[in-house]
């Protein structure tokens, strides 16, 4: 089935480029050049995956995502934005955003970017959105929580992500190239460490002693496994 996707973005090169990009990939893609009709398509079309912009006309990209969200449409929206304050990308978040990219940006990070966060959507889809445990920790799929002995965990989204990519291989290793892959769409700027600089902070959050982890382990030379 081909993969439908929404570009809400009023800049015309921009928009035709991602056309031409996406629809070479094999997606089918609607283009819309103002909020109000983004809106508007994204209600009708029900696309798989919605690419919007911050700054447009009609209505702003955070009134989309919040109007969107509040109907209960549940489709991943990655936000793509000029601007690279840290604020901007929170609001994004908290308004109901699943991932980012700062103008400008590569075709092929942005197409890896998509890909990865349909895997991880179509992933969570496929399996059961009650509440899985491992030790003291629960992950509520569908709220996206994270509960340490029935007290919120504060997961940064890409936290949130490597978590589950290690959770759902029930056990078994993850190699460090796979977590690039899986959570960061092997972005260009993304190098290994981070991989390790994301487990230490898993680590602090879930861990009752970070130094001597019980769950999230390392594997020696290749990657890091999921303990329950």
């Amino acid at each position: 089935m081909t993969t439908k996707l929404l570009v809400i973005e009023d800049n015309p090169d921009l928009a035709f480029g991602l056309r031409n990009n996406f629809e070479i990939e094999g997606y089918e893609v609607e283009v819309a050049d103002d909020g109000l009709v983004g809106l508007e398509r994204a209600r009708r079309w029900s696309p798989d995956i919605i690419l919007l912009d911050l700054m447009l006309p009609g209505m702003d990209g955070y009134r989309v995502l919040r109007t969107l969200r509040a109907e209960g449409l549940d489709t991943p929206v990655l936000i793509l934005t000029a601007r690279g304050e840290e604020a901007d990308k929170v609001m994004g978040f908290r308004h109901g955003a699943d991932d980012y990219v700062t103008k400008p940006f590569g075709v092929l990070e942005l197409i890896a970017r998509v890909e990865a966060l349909l895997r991880r959507t179509r992933r969570g889809h496929g399996i059961d959105t009650l509440a899985e445990r491992f030790g003291e920790i629960t992950i509520e799929r569908a709220s996206r929580m994270v509960l340490r002995e029935g007290e919120t965990v504060g997961l940064a989204p890409l936290e949130y992500d490597l978590l589950l990519a290690l959770y759902d291989r029930h056990g078994a290793v993850a190699t460090r190239h796979e977590l690039l892959r899986e959570v960061w769409g092997h972005q260009a700027t993304v190098v290994s460490r981070t991989v390790d600089t994301h487990i230490l902070e898993l680590r602090k959050k879930l861990e009752r002693d970070p130094a001597r982890p019980r769950h999230i382990l390392t594997v020696r030379k290749t990657g890091y496994r999921l303990q329950a």
